[in-house]
């Protein structure tokens, strides 16, 4: 999914009826709004329903829906679906209801489980029938030798279920970006030789549960990872904007193969309320949007005009390189076409 080029220039919201946002590096990045984030989405709430879908496994839809309140929005917990729910249903289809489940995670994951009937664990001497595994920042070496431990059987030879809340190798942080759960089931990975089943974001089913919830017709989901947000939504059917404050960059998105490409690339939120600029071929095949134009010579992909949006000459760049149907290492992509002035200080 990629540029739509319209004859009449509209806004991402215009026709949607729900609009489902990411929170880590779309609404804040560790403790805090990031810019523009909170007055955008309040006013995008106007009119529309506005849903929360996060992969962060550490807190309960009642803390981030407090959090969210104390950042300026109001947000009730049925608002904000998690991937420890997500997990948990999951669950219910692999094994029998109030089986013990070890858990590697926090109070986000320990909520969901207990509230479905489970009996919670953190040691696999109690002979668990599932292993789930979702981040916190205090999960540590022990949990997760736990998780080994109960894991060591191969599927095929008897061995339980392991599913994980989501994959995401990095979360954004107030100081920087910071290691992911996907780096903490990648260790238990190694341990044991096995493959987690994942239940949150890039997957479908947490996003077919909010649409679901908002009984939504036309959705519009707004992330800031290809590889999960971007990702997700276009396999669930959902029209995608990748916000660029967040975690993937402008380099990122030139390389994007064709699962992850958004449909709309905004450089914050507030062009969620702005016309969307309609992409231009011309006929020596250069892209132009509004007065950015660039155009691919050989294995070079070059600015001819820079224009006055650096959002818009990336824009021009990704639907030149996107529609060329070659890989970008077959490229020489000129440094101008993926500066970044989008990222939080």
């Amino acid at each position: 999914m990629a540029f739509l080029s319209r004859s009449r220039e509209t806004s991402p919201l215009d026709g949607v009826d729900v609009v489902l946002a990411d929170l880590d590096g779309v609404v804040y990045a560790g403790a805090g709004a990031l810019p523009y984030a909170i007055e955008s989405l309040t006013k995008a709430g106007e009119g529309r329903a506005l849903g929360y879908v996060t992969n962060n496994a550490a807190r309960t839809d009642v803390s981030v829906a407090v959090h969210l309140g104390e950042l300026g929005l109001n947000v009730q917990p049925a608002a904000v679906i998690t991937s420890p729910q997500a997990a948990t249903r999951l669950l219910q289809t692999l094994i029998a209801p109030g089986s013990t489940v070890l858990v590697v995670g926090g109070e986000g994951l320990v909520v969901e489980l207990e509230k479905s009937g489970f009996v919670v664990t953190r040691t696999a001497d109690d002979n668990p029938a599932a292993v789930v595994q979702g981040f916190a920042p205090e999960v540590n070496w022990l949990q997760l030798a736990e998780a080994a431990y109960a894991l060591k059987l191969p599927v095929e030879e008897g061995g339980i279920p392991w599913v994980a809340t989501n994959n995401d190798w990095t979360i954004p942080q107030s100081r920087g970006i910071a290691p992911g759960n996907g780096t903490l089931v990648s260790a238990v990975h190694t341990a044991v030789g096995r493959l987690a089943t994942v239940a949150g974001k890039p997957e479908v089913p947490i996003f077919d549960e909010a649409v679901a919830r908002f009984g939504a017709a036309s959705p519009l989901f707004i992330g800031d990872r290809l590889d999960t947000d971007i990702k997700g939504a276009n396999a669930a059917g959902i029209p995608s904007v990748l916000v660029l404050p967040g975690t993937d960059r402008p380099k990122h998105v030139l390389a994007a193969d064709p699962v992850p490409r958004p449909t709309y690339i905004l450089s914050d939120l507030r062009e969620l309320h702005e016309p969307y600029p309609e992409a231009r071929v011309k006929r020596d095949g250069s892209v132009t949007v509004r007065d950015a134009t660039v155009r691919i010579e050989g294995n070079r992909v070059v600015p001819v005009d820079r224009g006055t949006r650096q959002i818009d000459l990336l824009r021009a760049a990704a639907k030149a390189i996107w529609d060329s149907g070659r890989a970008i290492y077959g490229f020489d992509v000129d440094e101008a076409l993926y500066a970044d002035p989008f990222h939080r200080n």
